[in-house]
């Protein structure tokens, strides 16, 4: 009896996901791979880096889905003078109390929107990581731990590069997925224009998902198996980003600085899991891994001056990963 009840809960669960997109659709047009994303992130507890160029809606995309998850969000606008205190808060002084207060930053929300991260200086880039990985903030002398569920979504722009202060690899290195976000499609920028230019158009969102449902829905993914053949499968795709050569992958070798780090088995298992679960399966096929491998990988691995002088992309070397490393059953 208790088992039906979680199959019918986890079929509620998964229809609500497959609703979502097109609850965030009402208002953005397109970006449906950025939502899906989006939501890998949010049921895998990961933070998740968003690259594109200004004006294709990251930051309504954001902003809706926090709205149909029922979720509290919060956007910051990234400066050269941006101080970690604007970012988690400082101790003001109450001159009725004559004692000082903590007043709490924008971080202390659901969902974080890190508004071009690259432009904000290292000491406060690393307060945000910090706040990331510890999932607490330190304010004066007192510990406060950070409202659940906590998601990052930081946006840099890989156009504009002045004025910007590069994420070192060890930091962006803490992103679970990297998203690169194109421009839309003639058919999709047709209706932005159309919605956009009409000022009577408003529309609502309904709140598809609460804060339980999340902490369920992570309990689910969790309980997504996956086998040892494919687990080891993950491991062999990491291993041949750091040592191409022994995987008969010599052109690759020669434009691979760095490959990819632990971390990059630990949230491919995760993140596979999550894509089955929202194909509504119990288990991960191969074809989930390599699905999101690329947005596991591309900001994991190095590539050398040779390959930038050559047209090299991270992303050319994922799929050769992909099509030449075999599933051993």
């Amino acid at each position: 009896m208790e088992q039906v009840v979680e199959n019918d809960l986890r079929k509620e669960h998964q229809e609500k996901i497959s609703k979502v997109a097109g609850e965030v659709g009402k208002i953005v047009v397109g970006q449906s791979y950025m939502v899906n994303r989006l939501m890998v992130g949010l049921f895998t507890n990961g933070h998740i880096l968003l690259e594109g160029v200004p004006g294709i809606a990251k930051t309504l995309t954001v902003n809706t889905l926090a709205e149909v998850l029922h979720l509290d969000f919060q956007r910051i606008q990234f400066t050269p003078d941006l101080l970690p205190a604007d970012l988690i808060g400082t101790m003001i002084y109450n001159q009725k109390k004559g004692e000082f207060e903590v007043k709490k930053g924008p971080i202390f929300a659901n969902v974080v929107l890190a508004d071009e991260i690259n432009r904000a200086p290292a000491k406060v880039q690393s307060a945000l990581l910090e706040a990331m990985q510890e999932k607490t903030v330190t304010i004066g002398e007192t510990s406060f731990k950070l409202d659940r569920p906590f998601l990052v979504l930081a946006t840099q722009n890989p156009v504009e590069q002045e004025g910007t202060y590069g994420l070192p690899e060890a930091q962006i290195d803490r992103f679970m997925l990297k998203v690169k976000v194109n421009y839309p499609d003639k058919e999709e920028e047709l209706e932005v224009m159309r919605r956009m230019s009409n000022m009577s158009f408003k529309p609502k969102v309904d709140k598809l998902l609460s804060k339980e449902d999340i902490f369920n829905i992570r309990n689910e993914v969790n309980q997504v198996s996956i086998s040892e053949s494919l687990e080891r499968y993950i491991i062999e795709l990491v291993f041949a980003t750091r040592s191409p050569k022994s995987y008969g992958l010599d052109d690759e070798a020669y434009y691979i600085q760095f490959g990819a780090s632990p971390r990059a088995s630990i949230n491919l298992n995760l993140a596979a899991k999550c894509i089955a679960f929202f194909n509504q399966r119990d288990y991960v096929l191969p074809e989930d891994i390599k699905e999101i491998a690329p947005d596991v990988l591309n900001h994991r691995i190095i590539l050398n001056y040779e390959a930038e002088a050559d047209g090299i992309t991270t992303e050319q070397i994922i799929q050769k990963l992909l099509s030449k490393i075999p599933i051993n059953h």
